[in-house]
């Protein structure tokens, strides 16, 4: 699957120009099935996504092991346990996104202040609960803060989003980390006015549907 492999090392770097994302930081994975195994293919540990080839790539069998001469990514923890909780999960992305970073170390949710907060599956953006980075500790403490959610802040740490795919996991992230400096602006110039729980279930209930196409038409 060269090709799926070129995909995920052409989004890694397209992190850093997104703004998301800086050196090695960070990490990317996407389901995919190898020699019949089902499993997903994750970035390699410490090595510059402009270096990479699609042989660095690792493949990640669903039992946790590595397939190829390559470490894994040193937080394939929660990419293996959102895969196996969230059928949903095609590929997820995980960034030190400066905005979002800035407001994960002071351990807060992000409230309703724009309704484009339910386009992540809710009415807040939850910031997971602090762990060491790579434990299963902080995998746990992910899965946790994305119930019905397809993004969250990891404390004292970055962003995690996943997507039906690659280019959908990236977007994710962009749009949330765009989100975070909003928050992160206004709260400069005073406490933003949220949006009540009604108003965040209408625009949840219309965000159910939201770019999705007729075939129709």
């Amino acid at each position: 699957m060269p090709e799926l492999r070129q995909q995920l090392i052409d989004t890694a770097r397209r992190m850093a120009p997104a703004g998301l994302n800086r050196g090695t930081a960070g990490n990317v994975s996407v389901r995919a099935i190898e020699n019949g195994e089902s499993g997903y293919l994750i970035t390699p540990t410490g090595m510059a996504y402009e270096a990479l080839t699609p042989a660095d790539i690792v493949f990640m069998r669903m039992d946790g092991t590595p397939v190829g001469p390559r470490q894994p990514s040193s937080e394939w923890r929660f990419h293996h346990d959102i895969y196996a909780a969230r059928a949903d999960a095609g590929a997820i992305l995980h960034a030190h996104a400066p905005f979002a970073t800035s407001l994960a170390c002071l351990r807060r949710d992000i409230p309703p202040f724009h309704y484009m907060i339910a386009r992540f599956g809710g009415d807040t953006i939850r910031c997971a609960d602090y762990a060491t980075f790579g434990t299963q500790e902080l995998s746990d403490h992910a899965l946790t803060a994305l119930r019905d959610r397809c993004a969250c802040l990891l404390a004292n740490h970055g962003l995690l989003v996943f997507g039906h795919d690659l280019e959908q996991a990236l977007a994710l992230g962009v749009e949330l980390e765009e989100l975070c400096e909003q928050y992160w602006r206004a709260c400069q110039l005073g406490a933003p006015v949220l949006l009540d729980n009604e108003e965040m279930a209408i625009v949840l209930a219309k965000f159910a549907g939201y770019g999705q196409q007729d075939p129709t038409s």
